[in-house]
């Protein structure tokens, strides 16, 4: 089982941008794809980007396409996503978390951390 701690959340303006960090533990997360998802307030938690064990692969919500990017640190066991140009549609707790792809979704594995809270205002 892979445990995280995700860090680096805050308020920024539209526009700005902020690195989400995470920081797992366990079982190596070379041994797993992993992910980042996010919930809204009274929203359902969706997932927004994965990167694969190798690195060599990723993928991403829509919506963020262009302006997230994941990436991970295998000796440091840790997978950051670089968010860019911020929309007040982004705020929300992150979570990262050990995932899986069936067909065309992704599936978060294990348990989640705490989360980060990430705020964009106008």
């Amino acid at each position: 089982q892979v445990e995280v701690v995700e860090s680096g959340g805050g308020s920024v303006q539209a526009g700005g941008s902020l690195r989400l960090s995470c920081e797992a533990s366990g079982r190596a997360f070379s041994h797993y794809a992993m992910g980042w998802y996010r919930q809204a307030q009274g929203e359902r938690r969706e997932f927004v980007a994965a990167i694969t064990t190798s690195g060599d692969s990723t993928d991403y919500k829509e919506s963020v396409k262009g302006r997230f990017i994941i990436s991970g640190d295998n000796a440091k066991n840790t997978v950051y996503l670089q968010m860019n140009s911020l929309k007040l549609e982004d705020t929300a707790i992150y979570y990262c978390a050990a995932t899986e792809r069936y067909g065309n979704t992704w599936y978060p594995l294990g348990s989640w951390g705490q989360g980060t809270q990430v705020t964009v205002s106008s």
